[in-house]
């Protein structure tokens, strides 16, 4: 029964590691989905995985459409995968390659208000032989709120991540002690 104890442990910190591997990110950070936010810059030095779920804020006078990549270079909302106009809007992503969003409103699109993110496959975000979602399946939306101030975030779109690391660690100290103890 003791020897059950180290192993349990392993389990249970593999399973916090596992779901801690998804990043939220807020797009434009404190600024939000807004024409005065250079979102080629901010999307600039991130690693997007699937698994991951983008956060868009922004007035509700404005929407993000998902589109295809001729519709992103064209700044057309013709062909939208999904739209979403609420002001609060968070999507998973949930497939490996490139996504594109791009504001509802022409004039913001062709003035910068687009946004691609290429997303790298993720071994922990699904098991072998799952099935992949469809472009723009499981995008949630929330009721925007009452004002047009984004909300806020860490300074570099992060909502959580550092603490896995921190779990990762401990995953390896464990299964060194245990390793160790064994031999």
């Amino acid at each position: 029964m003791a020897k059950l104890l180290p192993i349990c442990f392993v389990l249970v910190l593999g399973a916090v590691a596992s779901m801690c591997e998804a990043t939220t990110y807020t797009v434009g950070d404190s600024s939000g989905w807004d024409i005065s936010t250079d979102l080629d810059t901010w999307a600039n030095g991130k690693a997007f995985t699937v698994g991951d779920v983008l956060s868009f804020q922004y007035p509700s006078s404005d929407s993000v459409e998902e589109v295809s990549k001729d519709s992103y270079n064209n700044c057309s909302t013709t062909n939208a995968l999904q739209t979403f106009s609420n002001g609060n809007t968070t999507v998973p992503l949930t497939r490996p390659g490139p996504w594109y969003f791009i504001s509802g409103n022409r004039l913001y699109c062709l003035g910068g208000m687009k946004l691609q993110v290429n997303v790298a496959n993720s071994q922990a975000a699904s098991p072998a032989g799952a099935p992949q979602a469809a472009p723009g399946a499981g995008a949630a939306t929330q009721p925007g709120s009452k004002t047009d101030t984004p909300a806020s975030s860490s300074s570099d779109g992060l909502v959580h991540g550092r603490s896995c690391k921190i779990v990762s660690g401990l995953i390896g100290l464990v299964a060194t002690a245990l390793w160790v103890a064994h031999v």
